[in-house]
């Protein structure tokens, strides 16, 4: 197994970290607890002062004029218009959306008519605080918010003839690595590798991820999975190939720790959210005491909290879901703090929809980008075009479109069905 693989993560952090048996959060001795105010957040709060859109493309106010929600056989998307016509489109998040469509109606929507959408950044920020938005903090006011944001870059991407990519940042990546998971928990360890294998086989992919634990207090079914399925999944894939494990937060510190153990002995190369999202001191307690890297989980909704994560070093890999974390210019913006502390970042694909697809152009961007990103499969649900990728993967390589806005193009019949809601 070659080492610089197992180590491009943590590769900035200082050595000589030791391990200890540490108890869970809510047992943590007076002297165990992990200080929150003695980090020098200097570098990462530079970053967060530097704009993300990039504005001089245009020169003339670019006003929002119509922002619509419409809706067509459980298909949801967002439609926004200029007062000139350019118009953008996002799929929205299929899965959520039914519950979250007065949000997006009442609270987010509104926001944006009659404003600059050159002032993209500001609106993300103004947003927040629009009709005490602030309360809803979390999955229920940013996946509304993601919604417009990308559609309205999708509108500037094609006023620019620019791809999303390009208006957020730089063009690092046109092919794109993949890895393939394994979703499902309750399978025997068996049973869920000869799963895994089934996904890497299509694709070819040179990167796979298995589930740990039984996902947040839910027990573990069946019993002891996690510890035959960790050393069997090595030995079936062997050494060349990269495996990620995913916990979902299935465990408080210490019995985080012990589990990242065996991932360490069994040489796995990734520990995904090892704790519960907002358990901060478990998250530090459990990166201090293994050397496997720690990656973040989709959950985290916050920009504060993602700054305190990053530079306290509690995670070596951000995976902020571009939905749930409120769209591009946020998700950027935990990019380049991982960057500065000399991290990288994987976002989170949630959702159906061309959830696959905003990933790859905002990973397109991405100087750090990780070096594989999740495909969950092509899909079928919105019929599109795109003339310059298949979208397929060919031995575990996406290829970037290179067409303007999100680089594909939805069936107008398709948007024609929609109604207005």
């Amino acid at each position: 197994m070659k080492n610089n693989r197992r180590n491009f993560l943590k590769s900035t952090l200082a050595t000589g970290i030791g391990a200890a048996t540490l108890l869970p959060s809510c047992a943590v001795r007076p002297d165990q607890r992990i200080p929150f105010n003695t980090t020098d957040y200097s570098a990462l709060d530079k970053v967060l002062q530097q704009p993300v859109l990039k504005r001089e493309l245009f020169p003339d106010p670019i006003v929002i004029e119509s922002c619509d929600l419409l809706e067509y056989d459980g298909n949801y998307m967002i439609r926004v218009r200029s007062r000139d016509g350019a118009e953008g489109y996002c799929v929205g998040h299929n899965i959520r959306m039914p519950h979250l469509y007065p949000i997006q109606l009442m609270l987010v929507n509104p926001y944006f008519i009659g404003k600059d959408a050159r002032d993209l950044d500001q609106l993300i920020e103004g947003v927040f605080m629009y009709k005490n938005n602030y309360k809803y903090q979390g999955y229920t006011l940013w996946i509304p918010v993601a919604t417009v944001e990308m559609a309205i870059l999708d509108m500037l991407g094609r006023m620019a003839g620019k791809s999303m990519g390009e208006l957020i940042g730089d063009i690092h990546n046109q092919e794109i690595a993949i890895y393939r998971a394994n979703n499902n928990r309750g399978k025997s360890a068996e049973a869920s590798i000869e799963s895994i294998k089934a996904l890497q086989a299509e694709t070819g992919a040179k990167a796979v991820k298995f589930k740990v634990g039984g996902r947040r207090s839910n027990p573990e079914s069946p019993v002891g999975r996690t510890e035959r399925l960790i050393p069997l999944t090595r030995k079936a894939f062997g050494d060349d190939m990269t495996i990620y494990a995913d916990c979902n937060g299935s465990y408080a510190a210490a019995e985080a720790i012990r589990i990242g153990k065996i991932l360490e002995a069994h040489r796995i190369d990734l520990f995904e959210q090892p704790v519960p999202t907002d358990w901060y001191e478990d998250w530090k307690l459990t990166a201090n005491a293994l050397t496997i890297p720690i990656a973040s989980g989709g959950g985290e909704v916050s920009l504060r909290n993602f700054r305190w994560l990053i530079g306290n070093e509690a995670v070596q890999m951000v995976q902020q879901d571009l939905f749930y974390f409120g769209g591009m210019i946020r998700s950027m913006k935990v990019a380049r703090m991982a960057a500065a502390k000399g991290f990288v970042c994987t976002p989170h694909i949630s959702g159906t929809g061309l959830g696959y697809i905003y990933m790859m152009q905002f990973v397109s961007a991405l100087p750090n980008a990780g070096p594989f990103h999740e495909f969950k499969g092509l899909n079928n649900e919105v019929p599109f075009e795109c003339e310059t990728s298949s979208l397929k993967p060919e031995n575990g390589i996406l290829h970037l479109p290179k067409g303007i806005g999100s680089g594909v193009e939805i069936d107008p019949d398709f948007i024609a069905k929609h109604r207005v809601l």
